[in-house]
């Protein structure tokens, strides 16, 4: 599938970097979606018909996942595009970023959620700070054995830490996939579903780009160890990627403090203040 693997010590670190038609496959509304130029670029499509939804052939456990993506620009209400890491099952993990459509003029909202087996109820929203349609920007999920970081641009807009020595679940037992969709949400994506579609701006499109997977691949139960064992090839398991620097960490308190709109752990009446566990834990 394009892919370059580094072995040492019995690990194997994988490189995913080539083209979407290679490493990616339509799992639904591939009829009216399309690779473009050369595999390189994906184009999501959403009609009356259909959304359209996109998944890597190969599961991952730990690294970085990147892509460049162009949201669906004008007037988007009603639309989500997705772009997460998930396995399956009742008890799946996910690591996520929506992309709640809004209303011309008004800001796209990035909402994040994490679900360790099963279990999500941890959300993080946010305005974007620049216009997501006019040009591709990068959002990378970083992975590792101590921490999950959102980014934006490069720049962190969330970090969940492994407390699972304490109690609270981690997402470090099962591989994922990585997938981007586009799809109908009127019932809830926009002003809590009083904006709906104008399906007379359709069909809405969303533009994806460079995917690239710098990370362990999963080979079933084997990984789990593989994967988070401290060596070169991990790269994620250097010292390094076990908490954000001061640098980041600035940049991540001028999002969150300019730009951040919602957290579960400050929603006292939502959690009837029995607030989850995470919420007491410094995170970064």
């Amino acid at each position: 599938m394009g892919s370059k693997g580094i072995r040492r010590g019995g690990q194997v670190a994988c490189l995913v970097e080539c083209k979407f038609s290679k490493s990616m496959y339509f799992n639904w509304g591939g009829q009216h979606s399309s690779f473009l130029g050369n595999g390189d670029d994906v184009q999501l499509v959403l009609d009356r018909t259909s959304g359209t939804g996109i998944q890597s052939k190969r599961s991952f456990l730990f690294g970085s996942i990147e892509m460049l993506i162009k949201l669906v620009p004008g007037n988007s209400a009603g639309t989500v595009t997705a772009y997460y890491l998930s396995s399956t099952g009742a008890t799946h993990d996910e690591i996520d970023f929506e992309f709640l459509g809004n209303a011309s003029g008004q800001p796209y909202i990035v909402h994040t959620n994490i679900y360790t087996q099963g279990v999500g109820n941890k959300e993080q929203q946010f305005y974007l700070w620049f216009d997501p349609t006019t040009n591709f920007h990068n959002y990378t999920i970083h992975w590792n054995p101590t921490e999950i970081v959102w980014y934006i641009d490069s720049l962190p807009i969330r970090v969940f830490k492994n407390y699972q020595n304490e109690g609270i679940a981690y997402p470090n037992q099962q591989g994922m996939r990585v997938y981007s969709s586009l799809w109908n949400a009127d019932n809830w994506a926009t002003r809590g579903g009083l904006e709906k579609i104008d399906w007379n701006s359709a069909p809405f499109k969303a533009g994806l780009r460079n995917f690239r997977a710098r990370a362990c691949k999963w080979d079933g139960p084997l990984s789990i160890s593989q994967c988070a064992t401290p060596s070169t090839a991990n790269w994620w398991t250097s010292p390094t990627y076990k908490q954000l620097s001061f640098g980041k960490q600035g940049q991540m308190k001028w999002v969150r403090d300019n730009h951040m709109i919602y957290d579960y752990c400050k929603d006292t009446r939502r959690f009837n203040s029995q607030m989850p566990p995470e919420c007491s834990k410094p995170q970064f």
